[in-house]
C-alpha cells in the first residue's frame, strides 16, 4: 500500500515499528540470531486490516447469541430457536440476524407468531440491521412495554390495534428494556441507546464478565487479521474497561472511540468529550471523534427520505436531529476540533448531514475536519460533488449492499428502481472525487475483512442497467488499510508496510492478487502482528 514501493519480497520488524522493506537478501542481511522469522511462503503479506466501522462491545457479548443468518420460514427458524432453548434452559433466547421476510414476504414478524415458536419464556430477534427487535409476548411483558412505552423521538413500541404491542421495536431505546435480561444487564447497549455510563455501577462480577465479553471481541477482531478499529459507539465505561485491558496484558487491537451525542444532549456535554480526548491519546486507545444519529435504516422505514417510500403514502421516515440543532451541534463540535461521523442512510439524511458540515464551515473556516458519513446507502445525485467540495469521508460498508450479506428485498420495493440508480454508489462516489473508507459495521455484518473485499470486488450492478459500482482490487484492500488510517489522521504511521511506521501487519495464507475475485474470502489470516507483537496464529 506504498505508493512509492507498491511491492517487496519481505519486511523486518523491530520493537513496534518496521525496520524495513525490501528484498529477501537485504533483510536477511538485518537478521541477528534473536531474530524471529516467519515465511510466508509465498503468499500475500499486508499492513494490518483497520475496521472502520464497527461496535466492539456489543459484538463480543452478541458472539454468544443464536445467528438466524439465511435461516428463513417458521419451521426453520422454530427449530433453530427451541435447540437453542433446549441447551440454555434459562433466560432470555436472543437471536441475530433475522431477516425482515423472515416468515415470507409480506408477512410481519409479530409477537403472536413468536409466541408459537416459544410461548413460556422470553424471545426476542434482532434484524440483521439491529435497528429492529421483535420480541414475544413474554418479553414484551418482562420489559414492562407490553402496552408501549414513552420514548425519544425516533424510537418506537409500535402498538397494533388491540392496545398491545405488536412485537415489532424500532431503534436503541425501543429494546432496550428486553436487552436489559441479557447477562450483561445491557450494558453493551449503552454506547449506543445513550452514550451514557451505566445509572447503577456494576458489581465486580458484573464488570469482569463485561471485561471478558469487550476481550472476547478483541481476539475476534485480531483472528481476521485487524490490526485497528475505529468504534461507531461509546462511553467512558467501555473506555475504561479497554484501558483495565491494557494495563492487564495489552490490548491485541488498537482502538478507537467515539464520543456519542443524541438529540437530547446539551452542547455542554462536549467539556466531557474535550476531557476524555485528553485522558485517552496513545495509538492503542484514543477517543478524538463525535458519533451521531441522523435516521434509521430503510428496511423498518426509519431511514429519512426526500420522498415517500414506495407504497407507504405520507412516509419519509424521520430525521433524530432537526436542521437547526444539527447546524449548532456541528459548528460546535467542529470548533472544539473534533471529527465528526453521522449515520446517514437516507437521501435526505445525507443532505441535512452534509449542510450540517458545510455551516460548521461556514462559521469556522475550512479546515482538515475529515468528517465523515456512515453507510450513504442513498444518495440524490444533486448531493454527489458536494463530498469532493467539503472535503467529507465516504464510509461505506460493502457487505450491507444487495446481494451481500442482506437481501434485495423489502428494499428494492420500498425505495424503486430510480433510487436505486444512486443508490450504495461506492464508485460513483470515488469518480467524483470522494475520499473513500470501507469497513463491516460488526455485528450487523460479518466481520470479516476479506469477505469485505471481495463484495467490493464482485458486486455487479443491482438490476440490468443500473451502474457498475464495482471497485479494483487495489482500491478495495486500500479501503481496510491505508484508507482507514487517512479517516483517523494516522496515516503518518499506519496503513502501510514502510520503514517507520507502525509493526501492524496480516499473514495470508495464499496470494490475494492470483485468487479469482469470487474466492477472495476462502483466503484465511495465518498471522496477525500488531504493534510489534503476535496477536493471532492459526
Amino acid at each position: 500500500m506504498d505508493e512509492d514501493q507498491p511491492r517487496a519480497e519481505a519486511v523486518a520488524l523491530a520493537g513496534n515499528r518496521i525496520l524495513h522493506v525490501g528484498s529477501r537478501a537485504d533483510v536477511a542481511e538485518l537478521k541477528s540470531s534473536a531474530t524471529r522469522v516467519i515465511d510466508a511462503a509465498g503468499a500475500t503479506v499486508l499492513p494490518g486490516f483497520i475496521e472502520s466501522h464497527i461496535h466492539i462491545f456489543p459484538g463480543g457479548v452478541q458472539l454468544d447469541s443464536l445467528n438466524l443468518a439465511g435461516i428463513t420460514g417458521f419451521d426453520n427458524v422454530a427449530r433453530a430457536v427451541q435447540a437453542r432453548a433446549s441447551s440454555q434452559p434459562d433466560g432470555l433466547i436472543l437471536a441475530e440476524q433475522a431477516q425482515y421476510s423472515a416468515f415470507g414476504e409480506g408477512t410481519p414478524i409479530t409477537r403472536q407468531i413468536l409466541d408459537q415458536i416459544l410461548p413460556d419464556r422470553p424471545l426476542a430477534l434482532y434484524s440483521g440491521d439491529h435497528h429492529t427487535m421483535w420480541a414475544n409476548t413474554a418479553a414484551l411483558e418482562k420489559g414492562g412495554i407490553l402496552h408501549g412505552a414513552n420514548l425519544p423521538h425516533g424510537n418506537e413500541v409500535v402498538m397494533g390495534a388491540d392496545g398491545l404491542a405488536t412485537g415489532e421495536l424500532r431503534e436503541f431505546e425501543a429494546f432496550s428494556a428486553i436487552v436489559m435480561m441479557t447477562p450483561t444487564q445491557g450494558r453493551e447497549l449503552l454506547g449506543l441507546a445513550t452514550g451514557r455510563d451505566p445509572v447503577e455501577a456494576p458489581s465486580a462480577a458484573g464488570r469482569a464478565i463485561d471485561r471478558g465479553f469487550m476481550r472476547r471481541g478483541l481476539d475476534y477482531c485480531a483472528s481476521f487479521g485487524i490490526t485497528a478499529f475505529h468504534n461507531m459507539d461509546g462511553n467512558a465505561y467501555q473506555m475504561e474497561l479497554l484501558q483495565e485491558i491494557e494495563h492487564a496484558e495489552g490490548l491485541p487491537v488498537r482502538a478507537r472511540m467515539p464520543f456519542r451525542m443524541l438529540p437530547d444532549h446539551p452542547l455542554s456535554d462536549l467539556s466531557d468529550a474535550v476531557a476524555q480526548r485528553r485522558r485517552w491519546n496513545t495509538d492503542r486507545l484514543r477517543l478524538d471523534f463525535v458519533k451521531l444519529f441522523m435516521d434509521g435504516v430503510i428496511e423498518s422505514t426509519t431511514a429519512f427520505m426526500l420522498d415517500d417510500y414506495n407504497g407507504v403514502p405520507g412516509q419519509r421516515g424521520e430525521a433524530m436531529f432537526s436542521a437547526e440543532d444539527f447546524d449548532a451541534l456541528c459548528t460546535e463540535v467542529d470548533r472544539l476540533g473534533f471529527q465528526i461521523t453521522v449515520h446517514a442512510i437516507g437521501d435526505a439524511a445525507v443532505r441535512r448531514t452534509l449542510d450540517g458540515y458545510e455551516a460548521a464551515r461556514r462559521a469556522n473556516g475550512p479546515r482538515d475536519s475529515r468528517h465523515r458519513i456512515e453507510h450513504i446507502e442513498t444518495l440524490d445525485p444533486a448531493d454527489l460533488p458536494r463530498f469532493a467540495k467539503l472535503g467529507v469521508m465516504a464510509s461505506v460498508q460493502p457487505t450491507h449492499a444487495p446481494g451481500g450479506a442482506y437481501p434485495t428485498e423489502p428494499l428494492a420495493t420500498l425505495i424503486g428502481r430510480d433510487r436505486l440508480m444512486t443508490a450504495y454508489a461506492w464508485q460513483t462516489l470515488r469518480r467524483s472525487g470522494a475520499q473513500m473508507v470501507f469497513s463491516s459495521d460488526w455485528p450487523v455484518a460479518p466481520l470479516d475483512p476479506l469477505l469485505g473485499i471481495k463484495t467490493a470486488v464482485t458486486r455487479g450492478p443491482i438490476f440490468e442497467g443500473a451502474p457498475d459500482e464495482r471497485q479494483s482490487l487495489h482500491d478495495a484492500i486500500a479501503g481496510f488499510t491505508r484508507d482507514g488510517a487517512y479517516a483517523a489522521f494516522t496515516e503518518d504511521r499506519q496503513g502501510q508496510l514502510k520503514a517507520g511506521l507502525l509493526a501492524d501487519v496480516v499473514v495470508l495464507d495464499g496470494d490475494i492478487e492470483a485468487v479469482e475475485p469470487a474466492a477472495i474470502d476462502t483466503l484465511n489470516v495465518r498471522t496477525t502482528i500488531c504493534d510489534g507483537r503476535i496477536t493471532y496464529q492459526a
